[in-house]
């Protein structure tokens, strides 16, 4: 599918002397404002009043973004490669944007069935496109530090929900001055949430415009300064050669890598969706427990903390340490967290805080140094088609994480009754999914050279699509 040309590759291939630091704010622009899906829980009540259903209902828009999210990121990760991150971010804006106010006009018209199709379904492949968008062009701008490049691009998405949770609850006040944000009883009204999202989506529309006018790709012969290709061939795992996204999803390593981002996801995803009553319940006392509704915000809010400084810090340690023995550290330490929090968690709220706080990090580094995984095993020809597709772990975690937790725990009891020992099978359940993903990444081998693309092919596209258009250049 061709783009218009102020969008094509070929007319923003940077200019000598063109600042490379310019790129990861570009890519924050648009991860921060699609990393608000992790805020909907901000309105997720004042929406069951307004349409006057349950949790469950509204709590499948969100569900429907997830799937949309792994489905959009898989089927358009190879037009996103080839068009360029300037065509991805607009597109990724347009869907995105289009989410918000299709939603806007399904609140304000009480159709919940619009709600799904626009935040849900366009809003979701919005998202699929806008995650992938700058990943190859970081790792590219960065082959002297990837896992620097894409954490910081991939920390945005786990941060945008901090500035999108206090940011909504002060907006519906607004709208709606009978909403008390700082009251946990308090609820926003259903005209409140639809101006809201008509909000969101026009400050979003400029934050996205603004990362994708900003983007540009390096020319084909660019390099940074002192940085000599020849020493990445030094490391274990980093080829230099390149794989197609067809050959790579035939090739045993990405199903490993499929697997060890699926058992990594999943186990902290049912920390995730639990975290607020989950701290209440292992602290429970009769029909009280010690730690108050307003306490267990806060954790949430600690969670969110660390699972975006996770993106960020261990993403850019594996740059030093290597991405199989990080991925080994986050699975291996990990069993030994859950296990502390399933045996002494409910012994001590720090034990409990800490714990938990650290496999939320390692949570967040497992999503921002798979990029950097995917480039050291296929190189930088597709890799961001490889990443869209292996993306489809996500959307299956985020169907079978809270899938687990919550058919045990309705198993074991009812809300507001449960206690600590009934998450335990759900915790143990964890812990043998993360043995499952550390035998599948110490499985990770180099890939056979059978599966190498020819490389005047890669010189062929490289050259194509990474020089200046003589339009451009005037």
């Amino acid at each position: 599918m061709a783009v218009p040309s102020f969008l094509a590759r070929e007319r923003i291939v940077a200019r000598p002397g063109f600042n490379r630091w310019l790129i990861p704010p570009a890519a924050l622009a648009v991860h921060l404002c699609i990393g608000q899906a992790y805020a909907t829980s901000v309105y997720k009540v004042a929406l069951v009043e307004h349409f006057d259903t349950s949790l469950t209902a509204i709590g499948i828009i969100f569900s429907i973004a997830i799937v949309m999210l792994g489905l959009s990121a898989a089927l358009f990760g190879t037009w996103v490669d080839r068009n360029g991150p300037r065509a991805a971010m607009f597109t990724s804006a347009v869907f995105w944007v289009s989410g918000f106010l299709i939603g806007s006009l399904g609140i304000a018209t009480e159709q919940l069935w619009l709600l799904y199709f626009g935040y849900g379904v366009l809003g979701g492949i919005g998202l699929g496109i806008g995650y992938i968008s700058p990943v190859s062009t970081l790792i590219k701008w960065f082959p002297d530090r990837p896992g620097l490049a894409t954490g910081m691009a991939i920390m945005g998405f786990g941060g945008g929900a901090l500035i999108a949770s206090p940011l909504s609850r002060q907006l519906m006040s607004f709208y709606d001055p009978s909403y008390v944000p700082t009251d946990t009883a308090s609820v926003a009204s259903g005209d409140a949430v639809a101006k809201l999202f008509l909000t969101l989506g026009l400050v979003y529309l400029l934050f996205m415009m603004f990362g994708a006018f900003l983007v540009r790709v390096p020319a084909a012969d660019w390099k940074p300064e002192g940085f000599d290709p020849a020493s990445v061939k030094k490391k274990a795992l980093v080829t230099t050669e390149n794989v197609s996204a067809n050959n790579a999803i035939r090739t045993p390593q990405f199903w490993l890598l499929w697997t060890v981002l699926f058992c990594n996801v999943t186990a902290g995803i049912g920390i995730l969706e639990q975290a607020a009553p989950m701290i209440q319940d292992f602290f429970r006392t009769g029909d009280g427990s010690l730690v108050a509704a307003s306490a267990a915000a806060g954790f949430v809010g600690v969670l969110s903390l660390f699972n975006m400084a996770g993106r960020f810090v261990w993403s850019s340690t594996s740059d030093y340490l290597g991405r199989k023995p990080i991925y080994m550290v986050y699975l291996g330490v990990g069993i030994v967290l859950y296990l502390v929090l399933a045996i002494l968690g409910s012994t001590a709220t720090w034990i409990f805080v800490l714990t938990a706080a650290v496999i939320i990090s390692f949570y967040g580094g497992g999503f921002a140094t798979i990029p950097a995984y995917l480039r050291d095993l296929f190189g930088t020809y597709q890799v961001g088609a490889i990443h869209g597709r292996l993306l489809t772990a996500w959307a299956a975690a985020g169907v079978a994480g809270p899938l687990i937790i919550n058919g045990v725990l309705d198993a074991r009891g009812t809300p507001g009754q449960l206690v600590a020992g009934d998450y335990r099978p759900a915790l143990f359940i964890m812990v043998g999914l993360l043995a499952v993903g550390f035998v599948a990444n110490l499985l990770v081998k180099p890939v056979a050279d059978k599966w190498h693309e020819p490389k005047k092919a890669v010189e062929d596209f490289t050259h194509e699509h990474h020089t200046p258009e003589r339009s451009a250049a005037r």
